[in-house]
């Protein structure tokens, strides 16, 4: 199974995504290493950080300041659990009444005397390295009055340093890293759509191309410079095909005249000579005339002009190819009619039609015995069919990628491959409704062509 190539939006978005963690993992490393290594700096941050947390305890009730921590402050600050180290709270106005305390004389030893006047904010080392051995306090405004929060804590022993570097963390790098990734990817996907807009046009003004019109080109206006280049190539690349199917126009339009009339008098030749082997040969030269006529019309449906189209009327090219093949159907002992239901008017190239309509007859004439009946029905509606009561496509042709359309017995189905070559050319629908010894139905539907 074929992988499909990756978009373009696809490879910058995963190239944008695994630059901009490897700078997030970078900038994260850089700030823990920055707080890891300097102890004051960290130190600050946990009091701050907790403080301010503790703070969350401070209630006013009918006018009064007390503190009641709630159930996760005391899971947090006041139940130790058999862990080593301790975690004194004081809280208290700056008057010196004192709101919550937890401890006696180490209140006295770690926190700042009642009677003094309390900064905003104080810290002091009580033991130094980690873990953490530290004392300090923040003030704090609840209506109007300041409350300070003390805290000391000996050897960190519920990991508030962790907690104070994984909160820095995510308040300060992870979130505005983040907002700043999600903006640069969107930022980006919206340039790229933006850049690609016109490659978008481009693509679907070359589904639209018909190969056979020598004016085609692709568009190249507002497109990147990077991608015009690769669209004034291709553009090249049509003005080289153009060149092409004009020489395969002289071409078909040349080697009719060229070996026809080399062939007829090879014929004429041939007439003269009484020899039975003189009638093979004339019959093989029958054979080639045949498929030179019929290599000859499918290469002249292949460089058809498209100015070409007109608006034309079924019925009439369905009349005039059944007068004009009824010699032919006659002289092999076959009968040929023409019935007419009524079309509406198409746009198709009337010479490409008749051809069509000529190969399926013909091909009735010359795979079905003598007395073959074959039916030439026009409409209802834009459609035509070519009907025999004979042997049935028996040896119907398979399309294969090298050959293009070749019978089972190893013939080139070329009166077939034109019918559809036309067909396609009108957007028409074939249908081939065939059984052994039961006939076949060939119906082209050219309502597209309406």
């Amino acid at each position: 199974m074929k992988r499909r190539n990756p978009s373009l939006i696809g490879i910058v978005a995963r190239r944008i995504i695994a630059f901009s963690l490897l700078a997030m993992a970078l900038q994260i490393g850089v700030v823990f290493a920055d707080y890891w290594f300097d102890d004051d700096k960290l130190s600050v941050l946990m009091l701050q950080q907790e403080t301010e947390t503790l703070s969350r305890g401070i209630v006013n009730r009918g006018g009064v300041l007390t503190y009641k921590p709630d159930h996760e402050l005391r899971e947090r600050y006041l139940e130790r659990r058999g862990r080593d180290g301790a975690i004194y709270v004081r809280v208290r106005t700056a008057s010196g009444s004192v709101l919550f305390s937890n401890c006696t004389t180490e209140c006295a030893a770690h926190f700042l005397p009642l009677s003094v006047n309390a900064p905003n904010f104080w810290k002091r080392l009580i033991a130094p390295g980690k873990p953490f051995s530290i004392a300090g306090g923040q003030s704090f405004e609840r209506d109007g009055v300041p409350v300070l929060v003390e805290l000391a804590i000996l050897k960190d022993p519920n990991g508030f340093m962790f907690s104070a570097l994984l909160h820095e963390m995510f308040d300060s790098m992870i979130v505005p890293m983040t907002l700043m990734f999600c903006l640069v990817i969107g930022a980006t996907i919206w340039s790229i759509r933006s850049a690609l807009r016109p490659v978008a046009v481009a693509v679907k003004a070359a589904d639209a191309i018909d190969p056979r019109d020598s004016g085609a080109r692709l568009p190249a206006t507002r497109m990147p410079q990077e991608i015009e280049r690769l669209v004034s190539a291709v553009n090249r690349l049509l003005v080289r095909v153009a060149d092409l199917i004009q020489s395969q126009k002289i071409f078909s339009s040349s080697i009719a005249h060229e070996i026809r009339t080399p062939v007829s008098i090879a014929k004429m030749e041939l007439s003269r000579i009484a020899d039975p082997r003189a009638r093979n040969a004339e019959r093989d030269l029958d054979a080639l005339t045949h498929i030179l006529e019929q290599l000859t019309s499918l290469a002249r449906a292949d460089a058809v002009d498209p100015s070409a189209y007109q608006r034309a009327n079924l019925s009439l090219i369905g009349a005039e190819v059944t007068e004009m093949t009824a010699p032919l159907v006659f002289d092999q002992d076959k009968s040929i009619e023409f019935v007419d239901h009524g079309t509406t008017p198409v746009t198709v190239i009337p010479a490409l039609v008749e051809n069509m309509l000529r190969n399926l007859i013909e091909n009735a004439v010359k795979h079905n015995p003598p007395g073959t009946r074959i039916v030439v029905t026009c409409g209802p509606g834009p459609q035509v069919s070519v009907e025999d009561n004979g042997n049935g496509l028996v040896d119907l042709p398979e399309h294969r990628e090298d050959l293009g359309y070749v019978k089972r017995s190893g013939q080139i189905g070329l009166g077939l491959k034109i019918v559809h070559r036309i067909s396609e050319l009108h957007k028409a629908r074939i249908a081939i409704d065939t059984a052994p010894d039961q006939g076949t139905k060939v119906t082209i539907d050219f309502a597209t062509a309406a």
